[in-house]
Order: structure tokens, then C-alpha cells, then sequence
């Protein structure tokens, strides 16, 4: 197999992905970008929004476009940091209360996209992806993670 043939079968797959994502989403008024950093939120807690850019590997101006959506929809709200020039973004309390129908939906899309995969597959591909994001991510990153899950 032809490593191209591989890179542009895990690009369709993303794409089909985001796809199925804002599907499961937009009846709740949400899309795939604003749900990576709601999630993101949710499992991290507060971040600036340099270090939402970096986690996600999103370009600093559609990261600002979401952010400005979320705080008008009134999901997360920017608060000043230890030091004052650095600014958090938080989720609020609506989001907070929001999140678990959001995460129902995305739950259900999961369950109806992996049906034709046994437990072992899914743990497998799992494995598989994340050891290849721990290799593309940034030593930085990659400490971070380790932080995280100790």
C-alpha cells in the first residue's frame, strides 16, 4: 500500500467525521469546532486560548471566530488569569448545564458509527491513533498530556 492511499483515507475519514458530528450537533445549535472546545473546556478546565489553539491544532483566527460564538451564545466567558494580560476561557454555567444533552448526542452518533466494530478493533484503532498523536504533538504537549494523566 502507498502511504498517499493511507493519508487520504485518514483525511476522508476526518471529514466524514466532522460531517457526522455537526449532524448529531446542529439541531442543538452547535458545530463540530465549537463542541472540540467546549469538550476541550469540559475535561481540561480553563485554558488561554493560545493553549486551545495548540491542544486542538487550530490556527489562532477560526479559533477566535468559535470563541466569539461561544461567548455569544453565552457557553464560555474570557476571565483574567494569574496575570492580568493573560485571559481564561471558561465554560459557564448554562454550558455546563447544556453539556450533557450535547454529550448524549455525540455519545448516540458514536455508538451508530462503531456498530459494525468489536471491542478489540475499537481498542486497537485506539491505541493506534493515540500513540501517533503523542508522536506529532509537541514535546511541550506531550508533557502536558503526561501531567494530566497522572
Amino acid at each position: 500500500m502507498q502511504n498517499h492511499h493511507l493519508f487520504h483515507s485518514i483525511h476522508q475519514l476526518s471529514r466524514q467525521l466532522t460531517k457526522h458530528i455537526n449532524e448529531a450537533l446542529q439541531p442543538l445549535g452547535l458545530y463540530s469546532a465549537q463542541w472540540s472546545v467546549i469538550y476541550v473546556l469540559k475535561t481540561r478546565g480553563s485554558l488561554t486560548q493560545t493553549e486551545l489553539c495548540e491542544y486542538l491544532a487550530v490556527e489562532a483566527p477560526p479559533m477566535t471566530r468559535t470563541i466569539q460564538r461561544l461567548v455569544k451564545q453565552g457557553y464560555v466567558r474570557k476571565v483574567s488569569g494569574e496575570d492580568k494580560r493573560t485571559k481564561l476561557i471558561q465554560l459557564t454555567d448554562e454550558a455546563l448545564s447544556e453539556y450533557p444533552k450535547w454529550e448524549e448526542a455525540i455519545v448516540n452518533m458514536h455508538d451508530t458509527l462503531l456498530k459494525g466494530f468489536s471491542e478489540s478493533s475499537q481498542e486497537a484503532c485506539y491505541i493506534l491513533v493515540s500513540d501517533w498523536l503523542r508522536q506529532l504533538q509537541p514535546q511541550t504537549s506531550m508533557r502536558e498530556e503526561r501531567d494530566t494523566n497522572e
